[in-house]
């Protein structure tokens, strides 16, 4: 972000509640949590707007996930089609699917729900969803089934330890990657029957790291995962390892990953490092070193800026992908930073101090007063986006307004 005008909104939560912990940015809403209580805004400069309040969990929200309406029980008509659902799973040990006033109940776990897939698994009309939980399984529910009868349709065993991440493979999106707090690493083959009498488990393997699995990421038949201090492909074909980006003592606390870019950001205790992992070269390059004085714990990343967050500063700070310069410094509000999202040229931010919270939005795609930068020209590379996974386009545009 070089400029210095953005469009401002606030909006503050309830105080009495405890500090926002998630937040997803999309389109004109804004989506945080706080403790067990959910909550969509609506932006409408100068004003942030309370649209819905979702008190269904009994407990604390430990993942949020939005997915196409059109996808799921509560899609009625055409109307809809471009409507997104809010899935929250929780520590009552129960998954939510919530959308204008309506809401499911998936129940099955045995413990706290702690995972919940990055993406709905399936082709076409049948749709499904996954969670994991610190009851060490894999649980599969319908997305296609309506009224009130929600099936559970598997349940995978063979984890030992509780499930911190699930993502779908991007070369098959009927196989779900599952890692758990001790490193093991599964692929299921979601659309096997039940009743077939073979496992559904396809593979296995242990990242044999010093820490958990942070942050994972399938494209094509790769699957990135960052545990302990490794940033660490598997091939989800064989099972073995494709490449190893190895951070030595430096242990990772946020990790963004864009493979279709060749690039990977991880946040450390003192920076955030961002890396060029193309396949033509034998090891990663560094492609910019990011200074930092507190930990790095919220990251984005996408081809044109990466923005790194420290909870204890209350600031997010914007760099440029290709260069590693510093562009902007954002500042919250609050003393701490507890959430940060961020989409295009928008950025959403959730703070606290001592009595209050806050939720600070950021609008840059008409402002004009730039940042006292070296460089003469002044790029709004930030602005509308649409850049994705699928696209393995090399090039690196800038869009200069």
């Amino acid at each position: 972000m070089k400029f210095l005008d953005p469009i401002s909104a606030i909006y503050h939560p309830n105080p009495a509640g405890v500090t926002p912990s998630h937040l997803m940015l999309d389109r004109n809403d804004i989506w945080l949590s706080q403790g067990p209580v959910a909550r969509r805004l609506r932006v409408d400069c100068p004003e942030i707007k309370l649209v819905e309040t979702y008190k269904s969990h009994g407990a604390r929200i430990t993942c949020m996930r939005l997915f196409p309406l059109i996808d799921t029980p509560l899609f009625r008509g055409d109307s809809q089609t471009n409507e997104k659902a809010l899935v929250t799973s929780s520590a009552d040990r129960t998954v939510r699917l919530c959308w204008k006033g309506h809401s499911r109940c998936f129940k099955g776990h045995s413990g706290p729900v702690t995972a919940l897939s990055d993406k709905l698994l399936g082709d076409g009309e049948f749709k499904i969803l996954a969670s994991g939980g610190e009851d060490c399984t894999v649980r599969l529910w319908s997305m296609s089934t309506r009224g009130k009868n929600h099936h559970l349709i598997s349940t995978f065993h063979g984890h030992e330890k509780t499930l911190s991440l699930l993502s779908v493979a991007w070369h098959k999106p009927s196989l779900l990657v599952s890692c758990s707090k001790d490193s093991k690493v599964k692929v299921w083959d979601t659309m096997a029957p039940p009743s077939s009498g073979s496992s559904s488990c396809v593979g296995s393997t242990h990242l044999n790291t010093n820490g958990a699995p942070i942050a994972v990421k399938c494209h094509e038949s790769l699957c990135y995962i960052a545990a302990g201090s490794e940033v660490i492909a598997i091939d989800l074909r064989t099972m073995k390892k494709a490449s190893v980006l190895a951070l030595h003592d430096h242990r990772i606390l946020s990790c963004e990953m864009l493979p279709s870019e060749w690039l990977i950001c991880t946040g450390m205790k003192d920076k955030a490092l961002l890396w060029d992992i193309r396949k033509s070269q034998e090891l990663p390059n560094t492609v910019a070193e990011m200074h930092s004085d507190d930990p790095v714990t919220l990251l984005h990343l996408d081809p044109y800026k990466v923005v790194t967050g420290a909870p204890s500063d209350g600031q997010a700070h914007v760099w440029e992908t290709r260069t590693g310069h510093l562009l902007n410094t954002l500042i919250c509000g609050r003393s701490t930073l507890s959430a940060m999202a961020v989409d295009g040229c928008r950025v959403a931010m959730a703070g606290s101090s001592a009595l209050v919270h806050m939720v600070r939005y950021l609008d840059f795609l008409m402002s004009s007063v730039p940042v006292s930068l070296p460089a003469k020209e002044v790029s709004r590379f930030w602005g509308p986006q649409n850049h994705s996974e699928d696209d393995d386009d090399d090039e690196e545009d800038v869009i200069f307004l």
